[in-house]
């Protein structure tokens, strides 16, 4: 399970499970801890966010995973 969490450290939403779609990425978890959701990701909407990225964002983002 991976959380999310908002700027006051409260839990925003929990993914219980990545899935394939298609061409398409479901999100499935609960938000706020109760209310069910399963969020959809186009391969468009992924371009668009890999958009958003600057320079210095790319390279925290290939060491994250290894940070303490």
């Amino acid at each position: 399970m991976m959380k999310i969490f908002g700027q006051d450290n409260s839990e925003l939403m929990q993914i219980t499970s990545l899935e394939r779609e298609g061409s398409k990425l479901l999100l499935k978890g609960k938000v706020f801890g109760s209310m069910p959701m399963t969020a959809k990701l186009t391969p468009q909407e992924g371009r668009n966010a890999l958009k958003l990225l600057d320079f210095k964002t790319m390279v925290f983002l290939l060491t994250f995973l290894f940070r303490k």
